[in-house]
């Protein structure tokens, strides 16, 4: 007989107790007996208020639970609750307590109440919260601050994502998901053995190197995604041959490769390496070759007055307008590193205060806007934008750094003009024509903004110096801006006047053997450094520079033949307002490291050396294409091919000429 389905379960059965099968599909409910021994009816009766005699029994009162020892009590309590707590929790387990007691002593009111565990039984309190966990404070790894080689308690915290050991998706995979797991898994167990002997390494100051295990995971995870992704072709190869690698691996290789690591991927910390020796430039060309070519790199300046560049200097009628604005303004400025408001006094107030505001409290460094992956809207990552100074996350913090007084700059040039008029490079009929110039400037905050404390020149294409003097601002000094400029105080204390003579590298070395820094030689104004640096230039003399406009600006100098590596290595995001870095530049195009000096700040010489390198590189650049179009040199000077002149002409922009404006984009 089928199984059956229930249909019929709340219908009598017809038969009732004379009922002879064993799986009637009808009800027998009223045919049973509860365990009391009452009849249970299939349908009782309705009871009433006016039928007192269907009533059963008054349900039993609940029972008063006796309190427990206090003593016991205290005995049971852990550590660290409160008596507030514990008043809450003894409330809410009597409470829960006696709601049970009820329901048990309806049932089985026989049962003693006092024998109940529910009665007794202690609620266990949460786990105690570690210390700043209540207030959101981020509590670090015991280790996170004590990596070898780096100061301690300067680090963030380590924080690594909770991954499975399992291949992360990528949108060209190399070889098959089962393929690349097992080699995960090898490369893994490779990590682990490592990691393993480094954990029992009893120096304690490598403990900060040992791996936990969703680090290791981490670390196994990133070197097979980024073998997989920048060696496609041979990835099985390299996979491989690192994994045997790993294995013969020495502990103390392996203390460099997680340290790496571990800067990379939760420090953002830059290798502290010595840059390695700038190895001479060759372009195959000729010093006078190159002079003759670098005409056609040059770039009028008419038409991007709006990014800084000035072409005109200011009227007298623009300076008196800019003075009055500063004079209603009363000093009030927005401070160029916090963005807040500050009142300064130029010549110092009565009682000897430069400017207001108190400290400046700022991230030295701009954000870092971490590059998105295609595969970020399936993994769930979020790369937020963090500041290099300090890794902190973008809106965490108002800064990293103080600064005693806040800071400004003025960008237009009628203000300019009114601290300093611009000037135009003069005629000098009696030098003729004079080689170009590579310069850099450094500049420093003060009371009249930001200002010119360094000035730099070196010949091109030699790179020999040629002008490098401290110049002594107009303005009180506010911050010398070390980390950027290399200046500090005792750079100043220390200079000698110019014309001064200076001693020779051999003289700085001491008795002891420890070096000395070669003083500068010091001018006392910027217009004396401005005439200084007029030695050198003709109107028509090409002056190069990085971002070129700065430095002319702080020089108030207004030059009409003009180089500068911006225009010629233009951003890849459209140029202009967009700028590369002069470092990007050096390393993407001369393989040189510059500017890692830290704190040191930069040097301006070798800003300006490297500027002219990268104007020889482009200049090799461009002879290569006059040269396929017929262009030759004789006599130091360049000879267009019949009908081309006019399409080459210097005041064209030069490397806007036939065919240079694709080689422009490529190079960029």
């Amino acid at each position: 007989m089928f199984t059956p389905l229930g249909l019929f379960k709340d219908v009598p059965c017809p038969q009732g107790d004379h009922c002879s099968l064993l799986t009637c599909i009808f009800s027998h409910q009223h045919a049973g007996a509860s365990s009391t021994g009452e009849a249970v009816l299939a349908n009782p009766p309705r009871v009433t208020d006016d039928d007192a005699s269907l009533k059963g029994p008054p349900a039993p009162k609940r029972r008063k639970i006796e309190a427990v020892d206090e003593n016991d009590t205290e005995k049971r309590r852990s550590p660290g609750t409160t008596s507030s707590d514990e008043g809450r929790r003894e409330k809410a387990g009597v409470d829960a307590a006696s709601n049970t007691a009820g329901q048990a002593s309806q049932q089985t009111p026989s049962r003693d109440v006092k024998s109940l565990q529910s009665t007794v039984r202690r609620v266990s309190p949460p786990p105690a919260k570690r210390a700043g966990a209540e207030s959101g404070e981020n509590i670090p790894r015991k280790d996170a601050s004590n990596v070898p080689g780096r100061p301690a308690g300067t680090l963030p915290p380590r924080q690594a994502p909770q991954e499975s050991l399992n291949p992360r998706m990528i949108t060209k995979p190399p070889a098959s998901h089962t393929v690349r797991s097992a080699i995960l898994t090898k490369l893994h167990a490779a990590m682990s053995a490592l990691n393993d002997k480094m954990a029992q390494d009893k120096d304690s100051s490598k403990k900060s190197l040992v791996l936990s295990r969703d680090e290791l995971v981490t670390m196994a995870l990133d070197e097979e995604e980024k073998a997989a992704k920048d060696n496609a072709a041979i990835y099985s190869n390299v996979i491989k041959l690192r994994i045997v690698k790993l294995q013969k691996m020495s502990k103390e290789d392996w203390e460099k490769e997680v340290l790496a690591h571990l800067n990379a991927r939760y420090y953002k910390i830059e290798p502290s390496q010595q840059p390695k020796k700038p190895e001479p430039l060759s372009t195959g060309l000729s010093t006078k070759e190159e002079i003759a070519i670098v005409s056609k790199l040059i770039t009028p300046l008419a038409g991007r007055e709006q990014f800084g560049y000035v072409t005109k200097a200011p009227t007298q009628q623009e300076i008196n307008a800019a003075k009055k604005g500063v004079a209603d303004a009363k000093g009030w400025e927005r401070c160029d590193r916090c963005g807040g408001r500050f009142q300064v006094f130029p010549g110092r107030r009565e009682d000897g205060v430069l400017a207001t505001g108190g400290p400046c409290t700022y991230h030295p460094s701009k954000p870092v806007y971490p590059p998105k992956k295609q595969t970020d809207h399936i993994t769930g990552d979020q790369r937020e934008p963090y500041y290099s100074c300090c890794n902190e996350t973008m809106g965490t913090s108002a800064g990293c750094t103080k600064a005693e007084y806040h800071v400004f700059k003025i960008s237009e040039a009628k203000r300019l003009a009114s601290v300093l008029q611009f000037e135009e490079t003069p005629f000098q009929p009696d030098k003729g024509p004079l080689p170009p110039v590579c310069f850099d400037c450094e500049m420093g905050y003060t009371t009249l903004g930001l200002e010119l404390i360094r000035l730099t020149a070196v010949s091109w294409p030699e790179g020999k110096e040629l002008l490098d003097v401290l110049v002594r601002p107009m303005g009180e000094i506010l911050d010398l801006n070390s980390r950027y400029s290399g200046i500090r105080p005792e750079h100043f204390v220390n200079a000698v006047p110019y014309g001064t003579p200076v001693p020779d590298a051999k003289d700085t070395v001491s008795e002891d053997g420890e070096v000395k820094e070669r003083p500068f030689q010091v001018v006392e104004s910027p217009a004396a450094a401005r005439k200084l640096l007029f030695q050198f230039l003709q109107p028509d003399t090409p002056l190069i520079g990085h971002a070129i406009d700065n430095d002319l600006n702080a020089c108030r100098i207004i030059h009409p033949t003009i180089i500068d590596t911006v225009l010629l290595y233009p951003h890849p995001r459209g140029g202009l307002p967009n700028r590369t870095s002069l470092k990007v530049l050096a390393k993407k195009y001369l393989d040189r490291d510059i500017q890692m000096g830290g704190d040191k700040g930069h040097d301006s010489k070798e800003d300006a050396r490297a500027t002219g390198d990268l104007v020889r590189v482009k200049a090799a650049e461009i002879w290569k294409e006059l040269k396929r179009q017929g262009w030759t040199i004789k006599d130091d000077k360049l000879v267009a091919p019949p009908g081309e002149e006019s399409k080459w002409a210097a005041g064209s922009g030069g490397v806007l000429g036939p065919g240079a404006g694709q080689k422009r984009k490529e190079t960029a």
